[in-house]
């Protein structure tokens, strides 16, 4: 039997996001209560994947090395907490590449469904950004925000009309509150 599948967007949803990028290990800083939420998940029989644009690599702030032992240091501290990650899917394009894998396009989360196999339609997609939910919505899985990140900011311009949020989107404090609504 083929366990259900979580998406999981990387900075602002498990880890600090910073304006300036995440470019080595020592600025990976887990958000309070997100790895134990992603431990959560695997206990409960979920596949966990990261779906994360990373265009510091494009733009030459860091490099694959640098992205990859950033990874390595979310894996270990996640194995800490008895949890682990399944995949991790990365755009290293600039946006102005226009490329299929960047989110807000879904060529990633489309990625996803071919290698794991999975009906798009029982997936849900947690990000912080605009972005992440608009490349659920179009790949045809579930948007769920949380505020912390660029949720907060994201909710205030669907507030003032400046961007229109999915319309099944649902908002969440945090990992730890969304990953309690689907363990219910």
């Amino acid at each position: 039997m083929k366990k259900p599948l979580i998406i999981l967007d990387r900075d602002g949803v498990i880890n600090i996001d910073s304006p300036n990028y995440i470019k080595c290990p020592k600025e990976w800083i887990p958000i309070k209560g997100s790895l134990e939420a992603i431990a959560k998940l695997n206990q409960a029989g979920f596949s966990v994947v990261v779906a994360t644009n990373q265009a510091g690599i494009s733009r030459g702030i860091f490099t694959f090395e640098d992205l990859h032992a950033i990874h390595s240091k979310m894996i270990d501290t996640l194995t800490q907490y008895g949890g682990n990650i399944d995949a991790i899917f990365f755009c290293p394009h600039n946006p102005i590449d226009l490329c299929e894998c960047r989110k807000p396009r879904p060529g990633m989360i489309n990625e996803i469904q071919v290698r794991f196999k999975v009906n798009l339609t029982d997936v849900k997609l947690i990000g912080d950004s605009h972005r992440d939910l608009l490349a659920a919505d179009k790949a045809g899985a579930t948007p769920w925000l949380v505020k912390t990140g660029n949720g907060q900011k994201t909710i205030e311009a669907h507030e003032n009309g400046t961007q229109i949020l999915p319309p099944n989107t649902e908002t969440f404090l945090d990992l730890s509150e969304a990953v309690k609504t689907i363990l219910k």
